[in-house]
């Protein structure tokens, strides 16, 4: 039978709530900045064995220079700020991954996740930089998911290619027939209602849905189900429950 992780988009609790009462955790932190590595070792050495981390790609790899996000920023960064996100082929953009690379072998995650924001569009040049990127990106050993948006989702057998061809998992929901790419399944809950809900509490019959479909899934392949909402401990707290039933 695969693994089944279950967790949420960062710490909702305190920690030792989430060793006690789930096995993984995405970081978020490392979207913002990853240069918090004596934190991230931190939170490693102190998880029991068994808890898996997981984390979110720099935003500086994925997204467009934004002046909101970019407050969130730890330190200044080098170079061109239009030559940083939408995975394109620059010093910047690698310098990025590198940075996201150290954070990762801190954290000792088990998979990078690449969110790209709703702006990048299935356009040539957009699938051409993302391509590249996937080619070429160092990965140590790590996995990594693309949560693709939007207009993507319309492309499904373009998205099995770019799984397949580069060897990466497709991040869905299978409760928006969004469903996970590749193996293990990794899984990111927004909310119902839109493409994001943050606050959003799941309703029993859709913990339901998705516990029958984790219990297909790790059977086969293995998940990891993250919930990014308002409530996502009590829910991931709620799916454990059915799933160990």
């Amino acid at each position: 039978m695969g693994r089944l992780v279950i967790g949420t988009c960062g710490f909702q609790r305190a920690r030792r709530l989430y060793y006690g009462n789930l096995n993984g955790v995405e970081v978020q932190q490392t979207f913002y900045d990853p240069r918090v590595t004596k934190i991230l070792r931190g939170w490693r050495s102190e998880a029991p064995v068994g808890f898996s981390f997981t984390m979110k790609a720099w935003m500086l790899v994925t997204h467009k220079y934004n002046k909101r996000l970019w407050r969130r920023l730890r330190e200044e960064v080098p170079g061109d700020r239009s030559r940083y996100g939408f995975f394109q082929n620059t010093k910047e953009v690698w310098w990025a991954w590198e940075k996201t690379l150290e954070a990762a072998k801190a954290l000792e995650a088990e998979v990078i996740v690449m969110q790209s924001p709703q702006g990048f569009r299935p356009t040539q040049e957009n699938m051409k930089s993302l391509e590249r990127f996937l080619e070429d990106a160092d990965r140590q050993g790590r996995i990594i998911a693309w949560e693709p948006r939007g207009e993507w989702w319309l492309k499904v057998n373009t998205l099995q290619e770019i799984a397949e061809k580069y060897n990466i998992l497709i991040v869905g929901d299978p409760l928006k027939e969004r469903t996970p790419i590749g193996a293990p399944a990794y899984v990111r809950l927004h909310g119902m209602g839109g493409e994001i809900n943050y606050q959003y509490s799941y309703k029993d019959e859709e913990l339901e849905d998705l516990a029958r479909w984790a219990r297909s899934e790790a059977r086969t392949r293995g998940s990891y189900i993250m919930f990014n909402n308002i409530h996502a401990y009590k829910d991931a707290v709620r799916l454990k429950a059915l799933l160990v039933e």
